[in-house]
């Protein structure tokens, strides 16, 4: 099992994420196709359907696979920008059906956009083959902790296999999925980023040791997000942009650090910093094709 082949340093250059160059020249879309998820973060609002918020997780909609290649092949046509085709939400993409078969489509149709998922690892020792099969090439996971105390205080649950884990258990559990899914994945040649979200009195202690282990295995990139309270972090306060450049000094010898991560929506479209509403991207689209049917 093994990811396509192409030029590595190539797709490094042409991804947003992956590289600042890159991030105001080259576009990406997210669609937003996978609702369900199969853990439970403390500080994630199961709140998805908004058009008007800016985070992660939010979309002004689910779409269907079929409303998804059209978003897609509307991009290809009108935006020779776009490198990058991800799925990272609103749920966790590895549990839902809908991201393997929009990729696969993609893929057979796209085969030089470069297919990217994010996830927070509790399946991908599972659906890493899948995967690859579908030509997946780039893959961000999410990785919050290193220890069980930690965990307990960021997961409140997760679901595997048809049985729901908590506490301790429901901690060790997607931490052991998480790292062997990350190996898994770099030995299969995909270009892996790890997100770590800065819960201030929480896990400021693990993701230095994040950074140290993933960057050992092979990772490329680790991108440190600020918290944005919320859910049962409420409470805390967002840290600040000295905060987050603190931690990212502490990181950088042990994996280079992304610094141009705008925290993107689940439905996000175009350059980093300057997203298009795609539901009227498309929706012109359809009309300039009516017409010219008219027309004809």
């Amino acid at each position: 099992m093994s990811a396509k082949s192409g030029n590595r340093k190539d797709l490094l250059l042409t991804h947003p994420c992956f590289s600042l160059e890159a991030h105001d020249k080259f576009g990406r879309v997210h669609l937003p196709v996978a609702p369900a998820c199969n853990i439970q973060c403390r500080y994630c609002v199961r709140k998805y359907d908004c058009a008007h918020e800016s985070r992660p997780g939010i979309t002004s909609r689910v779409l269907t696979p079929d409303e998804a290649f059209e978003r897609v092949a509307v991009l290809v046509e009108r935006n020779d920008k776009l490198s990058v085709v991800g799925i990272a939400g609103p749920g966790d993409p590895l549990a839902n059906a809908a991201t393997y078969v929009v990729m696969r489509r993609i893929n057979w149709n796209f085969p030089d956009l470069t297919l990217c998922v994010s996830t927070n690892g509790l399946l991908l020792p599972d659906r890493l083959e899948e995967l690859v099969a579908a030509g997946v090439r780039s893959l961000t996971v999410t990785i919050n902790a290193v220890t069980a105390e930690t965990a307990e205080k960021i997961y409140a649950w997760a679901v595997y296999r048809g049985r729901r884990y908590t506490g301790k258990d429901a901690a060790d559990l997607l931490m052991a999925n998480q790292w062997r899914g990350l190996a898994n994945a770099i030995e299969a040649g995909l270009i892996v980023k790890v997100n770590s979200v800065l819960v201030p009195g929480v896990n400021e202690a693990d993701i230095p040791v994040i950074a140290e282990r993933a960057g050992r295995l092979g990772a490329e990139l680790q991108n440190i997000l600020p918290l944005i309270p919320q859910a049962e972090y409420a409470h805390l306060k967002r840290p600040d942009h000295a905060t987050i450049s603190r931690m990212r000094e502490l990181c950088r010898p042990r994996l280079r650090q992304m610094t141009h991560c705008k925290q993107c929506r689940a439905d996000a479209c175009g350059v980093l910093g300057e997203d298009k509403d795609m539901e009227l991207e498309v929706l012109n689209a359809r009309i300039g094709e009516e017409y010219m049917d008219s027309v004809m």
